[in-house]
């Protein structure tokens, strides 16, 4: 009389000796890595494209910027071209025209200029990054890559 050994339909079942091994999966990024990104997400501001069309108004406005404001004027409109850029170029699948590579190539040695001590040097940076920025904006909006703000 032999026996048998009945076997779940779920139990597993071990490849053969001869077939290659998978390669045990490894997480893409480090602890650090992982920190890096939650800071970043953390950290982040969505556009705001009313923000966009206060700081080119206070820039290129009616009136000469204020001195006291100057400085996080440049900053901030340092960190709205950087946002348009990104948005600009993000997606592969919508390529960015030949007017926004172009704005976006002429955007970066005026997000990485110093802030000038001198007041009139300092506004003169602040419109030549509002004037960039405006035509970027304009461009995303009649490409649809962004809303125009209400």
């Amino acid at each position: 009389m032999s026996l048998t050994v009945l076997v779940p339909e779920n139990d597993v079942v071990l490849p053969p000796a001869d077939e290659p091994r998978t390669p045990q999966w490894s997480p893409p990024l480090d602890a650090d890595g992982l920190w890096s990104v939650l800071e970043r997400i953390k950290n982040w501001k969505p556009l705001d494209v009313g923000d966009v069309f206060d700081d080119l108004d206070t820039a290129i406005g009616d009136q000469t910027p204020p001195a006291a404001v100057t400085d996080t004027l440049v900053d901030r409109l340092r960190n709205h071209l950087k946002q348009l850029s990104n948005i600009a170029v993000a997606d592969e699948q919508y390529p960015p025209t030949a007017e926004m590579l172009r704005l976006v190539v002429r955007g970066v040695p005026l997000r990485e200029e110093c802030v000038p001590a001198d007041y009139q040097q300092a506004v003169g940076l602040a419109r030549r990054l509002a004037f960039v920025t405006s035509d970027l904006v304009e461009e995303l909006i009649e490409a649809h890559y962004i809303e125009e703000a209400e």
